[in-house]
C-alpha cells in the first residue's frame, strides 16, 4: 500500500424507520455516500459529494426522507446501484490504497455488510479510523457524543444540513483537522 497525506472522510445515510423497527423483508439500505479529502499535510479539505445510492432493499418512507431530505423523487433522478457507487469511489478516489475515516463505526459496518450482500468489493482500504474514538481519546472523555456536540466542544458551528452525507463528512473532517493539529 502506498502512503500519502490524504485521508477520505465518508459518511453515510440509509434508510430509516421510526423507532428503528425494520419492515419485514427490508433491510437497511445505503442512499447517500458522503466523502470528501482532508489533506493531512495542507490541512485543506477537498472534493466533497453526495453520491445518491438507489436501495435494492427497502424503500424510502416519510421518516426517512423527514430526517435525510432525500426522497424517492431524487434518488430516481441522480441514483445509481451502489455496485456503481463503488466503481466511482475507487475510480475519483483512489480509494484502495488511502485511509478512509467516519464518525463513529456505522459508515465502516454499513458499506462491509452491503458489499458483502451484493458480492461487491469493498471500494476502501483496509485502513479505517473512527474520528468519533480519536475525538474520545483527544478530550480524555469517556463517553462517545454526536457530531455536532463534538463540533461545539472545538467551539465551531456544525455547517451545511445535519444528516446530509456530504456535509457529515465534510465536518467530521474538520474534527479529524482540528484533532490533527
Amino acid at each position: 500500500m502506498k502512503t500519502t497525506n490524504t485521508i477520505l472522510i465518508v459518511d453515510l445515510e440509509a434508510t430509516c424507520w421510526e423507532n428503528d423497527r425494520i419492515p419485514p423483508g427490508q433491510k437497511v439500505d445505503i442512499i447517500e455516500i458522503g466523502i470528501c479529502e482532508l489533506n493531512v499535510t495542507t490541512k485543506a479539505i477537498s472534493k466533497k459529494q453526495s453520491i445518491y445510492v438507489i436501495p435494492e432493499r427497502s424503500k424510502i418512507n416519510k421518516f426517512c426522507t423527514d430526517l435525510t431530505g432525500i426522497t424517492p423523487q431524487l434518488i430516481k433522478e441522480k441514483g445509481i446501484h451502489f455496485e456503481e457507487a463503488c466503481e466511482k469511489i475507487r475510480d475519483e478516489y483512489d480509494s484502495t490504497s488511502l485511509t478512509w475515516a467516519g464518525f463513529g463505526n456505522f459508515d465502516k459496518e454499513q458499506i462491509m455488510e452491503q458489499c458483502d450482500y451484493l458480492g461487491i468489493e469493498n471500494p476502501f482500504s483496509e485502513n479505517y479510523l473512527n474520528v468519533m474514538n480519536q475525538f474520545k481519546n483527544y478530550h480524555g472523555l469517556h463517553k462517545m457524543m454526536g457530531l455536532k456536540r463534538a463540533l461545539k466542544f472545538f467551539n465551531m458551528d456544525f455547517e451545511g444540513n445535519h444528516h446530509s452525507g456530504a456535509d457529515d463528512a465534510y465536518n467530521a473532517a474538520r474534527i479529524l483537522r482540528k484533532i490533527l493539529e
